[in-house]
């Protein structure tokens, strides 16, 4: 039986082992490291992810490393470079517009988690990629400047050429492929024609979105190529109602935005815990007022009133991923061509 003069001795031998196993398991716990492949915007200090790393970090014993590109087909084409050395565990931040493409690659595995939960306009579902959030592409524009904005694309493109735009290219941005396939949609074959006419309002065209909607917010242009939720950052964020979105008449294209494991995960288990964690409240809650997109799962709370103020789109736009991938290149090609005319 311990003596009282022995009590220091081993309450000294109790704390060293308290200290051996904290250190052990930061150990251990630096040693779960989950790497996430996203765009810039997402892991900027006003995104969604430090909130989602916060979160995140609390349920699953590890730490949560970003690692950001300027947009989502700069994703793609980084993966495509690293391929099977590749050290990510999750890319987040691909569309629908992307997935057969990187499916093709062969560098994904199916998630296996129950994605039964998500809502997303056309129902969308995949066995590979899990939805996260949507959000239909608009021209955000400024009232100030631009009393009566145009009521549908046809209207963009045969608008006033002294009008000018920013949108993004479709070669490295999402917003800007997306731009594309809504043309496409929109014009069909006269899809290059369009181009023309729409490139004497086009001020610059931009690798990806923070660097248009810069240049909207500065001034530099009345117009830009966003989402119909870009005004809810304006009227939650800055208590103003000056930008707005405009809202067409033959519909708007959708993109929804999503997360896929890699086959060489160095943390496959560490990174379903993650594809799960974000069909949930801790991820979710961070898209409407961060990422300023619209969730795909429930909330904690209800979202912003400024939210019910949005363009609501009659009809949603949306090819599906096989026919982007057989078509990217083409489609590309003749923006490319027209926009050099």
């Amino acid at each position: 039986m311990p003596t009282r003069r022995s009590y220091p001795a081993i309450c000294g031998l109790a704390a060293s082992l308290v200290l051996a196993f904290t250190q052990q398991a930061a150990a251990l716990s630096a040693e779960r490291k989950l790497t996430v492949y996203t765009y810039e915007s997402f892991i900027a200090e006003w995104g969604p992810g430090p909130k989602v790393k916060e979160e995140f970090e609390k349920t699953c014993d590890c730490t949560v490393d970003f690692v950001g590109v300027a947009d989502g087909v700069a994703l793609l084409t980084r993966l495509k470079l690293e391929g099977e050395t590749s050290q990510a565990d999750i890319v987040l931040g691909l569309d629908t517009n992307l997935v057969t493409e990187a499916k093709d690659t062969g560098l994904f595995e199916p998630h296996g988690i129950d994605t039964s939960a998500v809502k997303v306009p056309g129902d969308y579902s995949d066995d590979v990629f899990v939805p996260y959030d949507y959000g239909h592409f608009a021209f955000v524009y400024d009232t100030e400047v631009l009393k009566t904005p145009p009521a549908s694309l046809k209207e963009l493109v045969d608008g006033d050429p002294s009008v000018k735009i920013a949108i993004q290219d479709p070669r490295t941005s999402t917003p800007g492929l997306g731009l594309l396939l809504w043309v496409k949609a929109v014009y069909g074959d006269e899809a290059p024609a369009a181009w023309v006419k729409l490139k004497e309002r086009v001020l610059t065209v931009t690798p990806g979105w923070s660097e248009a909607y810069g240049l909207f917010t500065k001034g530099e242009v009345p117009m830009v190529l966003s989402y119909t939720t870009s005004p809810a950052y304006h009227m939650v964020a800055e208590d103003t109602d000056r930008y707005q979105a405009a809202a067409f008449s033959e519909g708007h294209y959708i993109q929804i935005e999503v997360a896929g494991l890699l086959k060489t995960a160095p943390q496959k288990e560490l990174a379903r815990q993650f594809l799960s964690f974000m069909i949930t409240p801790g991820f979710q809650d961070a898209i409407p007022t961060n990422n300023w997109m619209m969730p795909v799962t429930s909330t904690s709370e209800p979202l912003p009133e400024a939210f019910g103020k949005l363009v609501q789109p009659e009809k949603t736009l949306l090819f599906s991923s096989d026919e982007v991938a057989a078509n990217r290149k083409a489609w590309v090609d003749e923006w490319l061509a027209a926009m050099a005319k």
